[in-house]
C-alpha cells in the first residue's frame, strides 16, 4: 500500500506539485477525481492570491479541482473549513427559495433607480434599467430587488404565522441546498457557516428583531456566511435541477468502492419550477449582465458574480455551470480583496470551465491565464 502511495504521489508531482500535499493530507490510500491538468491550472490562476477554486462534476458529486493558496501556501482549509459571506452569489439560493414559497413569481417587478434607500440607509446598485423581474435582478445582481423581496418574506404575516416560522423555513431551504454546515465532503477538517436561525437571532438583536433589520441577508452580508466548497455545492444543485451528491474526492475502486451515503442522490426542497427562471438569470448576467466578459459561443455558460463587503478590499466570487443543458462541470471561485467578482473571479472560473470542456485552452485564453496568473494581491 505504501508503494503504491509512493508511485501516486510521483506521478501526480509531475503534473501538479500542489496534488502532492493534498494527497498527503487524505486519510487513506486510493486514486483521486481531481484532474491533475485542472488542479494545476487552479494553483497557477491563484499564484499571489489568497483563496480557492473548486469544481465538481454534477452528475456524480467527484471533485475535479480543489485549488487553494494562501501566503504560506496551499491550505484545504480555505475550501472546505473558512467560511465567508458569500455575496451576491447568495442571491440565486435566495431566488430559489422565494419563488418556491410563492413570496415572489416570474411576473414581479421592481423599481431601483438609484439603489435601495431606506430612512438613513442607502445600498447602492448597478447601473440597469428598471424595473425588474426576478430573471433580470438575477442578471445585473440588483441589490434592491434582493433586500425587498427578503426582507417582506420575513416579515410576511399571511403566509407564515410570525417571523420566527419565516426565518425557520428560509433555513430549512438553505440547508436542503448543502448550505451553511458540512456536506459531508471526504477530506477530514471541514466546518460549516452561519445561516441565522430563532436563537441566533434572539441573542445577535436582544432588542428585536424583524426583516429589515436581517434584509442585508438577502444580498449574502450579515448573517449568512459559507464555504467555497458549499458554494460550489449550490452551482451543482442549480446545474441538476433540484439534487446532488455529497461531493468527494476518492474515486471508487473495486477494492475500495465509495460509501453509500456519496452515491445516495439528496434532494433540495426548492420547487421544480424555481430552477428554471433562476437558471435563466444566471445565463442573462453572462450574456447580458455582470459577467458579460466571459460570455462565449462555444458552450452556454450559466454564472452569478459576487462582489463581497468587507475590511479593506472587497473579496471578488463566482460561482457557475457549463453547459446550460446537460451540465458536465460546476464551480465556485473565492478570491480574498480580489475587487469586482466580474473582473477576477468569473474569468479564473470561465478558464476553468474552458480546460475541462474542451481539454485545452485557446491561445486567447492562454493569454488571459497569464495575465490573472500574474496578478498579485
Amino acid at each position: 500500500m505504501q508503494a503504491m502511495k509512493q508511485r501516486l504521489l510521483f506521478i501526480v508531482s509531475l503534473l501538479a506539485a500542489p496534488l502532492v500535499a493534498l494527497a498527503q493530507a487524505l486519510p487513506t490510500d486510493g486514486p483521486l477525481t481531481i484532474r491533475p491538468l485542472l488542479q494545476q491550472l487552479g494553483q497557477r490562476l491563484l499564484a499571489g492570491k489568497t483563496g480557492s477554486i473548486v469544481a465538481i462534476k454534477p452528475a456524480t458529486g467527484e471533485i475535479v479541482c480543489l485549488a487553494t493558496n494562501s501566503p504560506q501556501g496551499f491550505n484545504v482549509d480555505l475550501a472546505i473549513a473558512k467560511p465567508y459571506a458569500p455575496g451576491s452569489t447568495f442571491k440565486t439560493a435566495q431566488a430559489l427559495t422565494m419563488l418556491s414559497e410563492g413570496v415572489v413569481d416570474t411576473l414581479l417587478t421592481i423599481e431601483c433607480t438609484d439603489g435601495f434607500t431606506d430612512g438613513n440607509i442607502h445600498v447602492g446598485c448597478h447601473k440597469h434599467r428598471s424595473p425588474l423581474n426576478v430573471v433580470r435582478a438575477l442578471g445585473v445582481s440588483c441589490n434592491t430587488w434582493f433586500l425587498t423581496t427578503f426582507a417582506s418574506m420575513i416579515n410576511d404575516d399571511f403566509i407564515y404565522e410570525n417571523k420566527e416560522e419565516a426565518i425557520t423555513i428560509w433555513r430549512e431551504y438553505m440547508r436542503s441546498m448543502g448550505l451553511g454546515g458540512p456536506v459531508g465532503v471526504d477530506i477530514p477538517g471541514e466546518k460549516g457557516g452561519l445561516l441565522a436561525n430563532v436563537n441566533y437571532l434572539q441573542r445577535r438583536y436582544p432588542d428585536g428583531w424583524d426583516g429589515k433589520t436581517i434584509m442585508w441577508a438577502g444580498m449574502g452580508q450579515g448573517d449568512v456566511t459559507l464555504t467555497p466548497l458549499q458554494l460550489c455545492n449550490l452551482a451543482v444543485t442549480i446545474a441538476n435541477r433540484g439534487f446532488y451528491f455529497p461531493p468527494h474526492i476518492h474515486q471508487a475502486t473495486a477494492a475500495r468502492p465509495l460509501a453509500q451515503r456519496y452515491t445516495t442522490k439528496r434532494q433540495t426542497r426548492v420547487a421544480p419550477e424555481a430552477y428554471g427562471p433562476v437558471v435563466d438569470g444566471m445565463r442573462w448576467a453572462v450574456a447580458h449582465g455582470t459577467a458579460f466578459g466571459i460570455n462565449t459561443s462555444m458552450y452556454q455558460i450559466c454564472g452569478k458574480t459576487g462582489t463581497i463587503e468587507n475590511a479593506g478590499r472587497d473579496h471578488s466570487a463566482f460561482i457557475g455551470f457549463a453547459p446550460k443543458t446537460n451540465p458536465q462541470i460546476a464551480i465556485a471561485v473565492y478570491v480574498e480583496h480580489g475587487g469586482f467578482g466580474a473582473d477576477l473571479a468569473a474569468p479564473m472560473a470561465a478558464l476553468i470551465i474552458e480546460e475541462y470542456l474542451k481539454g485545452r485552452l485557446s491561445e486567447a485564453s492562454q493569454k488571459k491565464a497569464r495575465t490573472l496568473e500574474g496578478i498579485t494581491i
